[in-house]
């Protein structure tokens, strides 16, 4: 057993942090009891994350900066803005959240996996989607100063360094350097998003050093001179102009933020928190915008998640003694595939066959299977970041010049490109293809992340094709279709978290006709309109019925043939997406009947127009009326005596 695994008996034993039920418990622990706090912190993390799994590696590496953030801080009156939130498991058991998120982090009915305002006051904002922290604290940094009947709060907004990169925390940047207030920026810089990070910025950050000399002296200088009344608050700007001229001839090295005008302290040891304590002391009460730069190190404190923090992100179950993961223990032969999986072998296999087909990351090639592309044509693939909206753009120049881009990101990371999918993509019918992964209800990781919104809001889109297969041998073909030489326009395909369910061979990713829906099922009392793998659970549901079923494939063009039968017949119609009733498939078939004069009895399955919560996919469809018993029950329902 190496250094960095423990013994079952030395991971139970947390009792300092069994002591804090609040910070302001935590505050009244001496400084040098804080690193024992941290370690006691990462005992309570693996031992609890090894059984239910959550987002590991940057919990671990966030620990000493969560601590002494709540050390120096008054929180809750002090405001803690957390981005993505993959790195506030910490901050839940410094918040009286301990009990809680040992019996239900992730879990339905517990805890959320992000921060949640409706959880507890000490999560000011919500997170799940990276790069906001910035524009969010600095509203709230805005607002509190302008309260002046109350007393200072300070505002502190922690990001890392691959959300730094997003547009957003560029756009909230800019503002934060041109509008008065006294925001903390706490850059967490860690080398790592979920994938290795790229871009240039990270090659900066992982070069970017400054003088603690020199940034100590800048500062009394100012302290001084304002005391002497020689130099004011509003001709700051001046000053710190010449000095960052001056410091960038002496270094050599222009700093990028200090060119903003926003002050810019470190880097320092993000894992050092007796330092970090001083620096937070010596730095909380300052004015104007400053940016404190900490290196830390993903999975810190667990040696395969140091080794490995990709594959430890969010590692599932594992060994809390020896690391062992489950997955890597399991033996998938002769067990379905994720569709991610199925999506990143097929785009291969016609990647071989079509020079012309890229293929676009937003961060997450591994998280997508777009990974699988790069191993075979590393130069045919491009991560850009945590840049969703330059992704949509970016593959918009690359069809533009002929080839065949396929951008590859999460339903609900998409939304943040959707004026860039109407603009610059779709305004020019530019045949880019949208993989949508993580479509529908994706489990653990709750409202954040739930892919609810891609079939409404792709189906507004002039000229776009919006589909979502049933099962793994439709979406090859989809695949197939979209990447065909006569396709001229967007096309989208969105398909679930999570394995399918066939273990036979698939089948050869052919095309298939666009807008022409499939019959799964004959019947004489009704029929139900399926989109999507939510197609197996309409099946099961149906056995024994006399009900009839059609997987429609496509939303977008929608197979008008198959609704004029229908509509003719005059029978009982019943539509199911896993996707929102707001504008979906249900929708669509309302809206056609009606423009076309049909008068039939529909009925409309699909998630209701709230945030679903966190819990296992089961635990969620039943919530939402999704599973089989309620699907079956809502047909008998709706066809008895019609």
């Amino acid at each position: 057993m190496n250094d960095s695994m423990r013994s079952a008996e030395t991971l139970a034993e947390t009792p300092l942090l069994d002591s804090i039920q609040s910070p302001a418990d935590l505050r009244k622990l001496p400084v040098e009891k804080l690193p024992q706090v941290c370690e006691e912190i990462r005992r309570f993390l693996i031992r609890n994350l090894a059984n239910n799994p959550g987002h590991f590696a940057s919990s671990m590496g966030a620990v000493e900066l969560t601590v002494a953030l709540h050390y120096v801080f008054d929180t809750p009156y002090d405001r803690l803005v957390w981005d993505v939130g993959h790195q506030a498991y910490g901050h839940k058991l410094l918040t009286g959240r301990r009990e809680a998120f040992a019996e239900g982090n992730r879990k339905f009915g517990g805890l959320s996996g992000f921060p949640n305002p409706s959880e507890s006051e000490y999560d000011t904002f919500s997170a799940g989607h990276a790069s906001n922290s910035i524009s969010a604290a600095l509203g709230m940094a805005v607002a509190s100063s302008l309260m002046k009947d109350k007393p200072r709060r300070n505002t502190v907004a922690v990001i890392g360094d691959a959300s730094i990169s997003g547009g957003l925390a560029f756009e909230g940047i800019n503002n934060a350097a041109n509008t008065p207030n006294n925001l903390l920026i706490v850059l967490n810089d860690n080398d790592m998003s979920i994938d290795r990070n790229v871009g240039s910025l990270n090659g900066y950050l992982a070069n970017l050093t400054t003088s603690k000399a020199y940034n100590d002296l800048r500062y009394k200088t100012y302290r001084m001179l304002k005391g002497m009344r020689l130099v004011s608050d509003s001709g700051k700007g001046s000053i710190l102009r010449f000095n960052n001229s001056l410091k960038s001839l002496i270094s050599r090295q222009q700093n990028l933020f200090e060119g903003l005008n926003i002050r810019y302290m470190g880097p320092f040891d993000g894992h050092d928190v007796a330092t970090l304590v001083r620096v937070l002391k010596d730095i909380r009460n300052m004015d104007g915008p400053r940016i404190l730069h900490l290196r830390t190190v993903k999975g810190k404190g667990y040696e395969p998640a140091e080794k490995n923090p990709a594959k430890w992100h969010a590692p599932g179950k594992f060994d809390a003694c020896t690391g062992e993961r489950a997955a890597d223990k399991a033996k998938n032969d002769g067990m379905p595939k994720k569709y991610q999986d199925v999506f990143g072998e097929t785009l291969v296999e016609l990647a071989e066959k079509n020079p012309r087909i890229v293929a676009v990351t937003a961060a997450m090639p591994s998280g997508t299977s777009i990974s699988r592309l790069q191993e075979v044509y590393p130069e045919r693939v491009f991560d850009v970041g945590i840049s969703e909206g330059h992704a949509v753009t970016f593959a918009g120049g690359l069809a533009k010049e002929g080839l065949r881009p396929v951008v590859g990101i999460y339903s609900s990371f998409l939304q943040r490109g959707y004026d860039h999918i109407i603009h610059d993509v779709a305004l020019q019918s530019l045949p880019v293809v949208f993989a949508i992964d993580r479509a529908g209800l994706v489990g653990e990781d709750g409202a954040t992340h739930h892919g609810a919104n891609d079939l409404a809001y792709m189906r507004t889109v002039p000229g776009m094709i919006v589909s979502s297969p049933s099962d793994e041998d439709q979406l090859r073909r989809l695949m197939a279709t979209a990447l065909g030489d006569d396709i001229k326009q967007p096309f989208a395909i969105r398909y679930p978290r999570g394995a399918g369910k066939k273990t036979e061979p698939l089948c050869k990713p052919e095309p298939i006709e666009i807008g022409k829906a499939r019959m799964l099922k004959s019947g004489s009392a009704g029929a139900v309109l399926s989109i999507g793998p939510i197609a197996s659970n309409v099946s099961e549901a149906l056995d024994g019925l006399d009900v009839a079923h059609y997987d429609m494939t496509f939303l977008k063009p929608i197979d008008e043939q198959l609704l004029h039968e229908l509509g003719k017949a005059g029978k009982p119609l019943i539509t199911v997406e896993d996707g929102t009733l707001n504008g979906g498939l249900g929708s669509a078939v309302a809206e056609w009947m009606a423009d076309h004069g049909y008068m039939v009895a529909l009925r409309r399955i699909g998630l209701p127009d709230e945030f679903i919560p966190q819990g296992t996919p089961e635990e969620l469809y039943k919530l939402v009326d999704l599973d089989t018993e309620s699907i079956r029950k809502a047909v008998e329902e709706h066809t008895k005596g019609l």
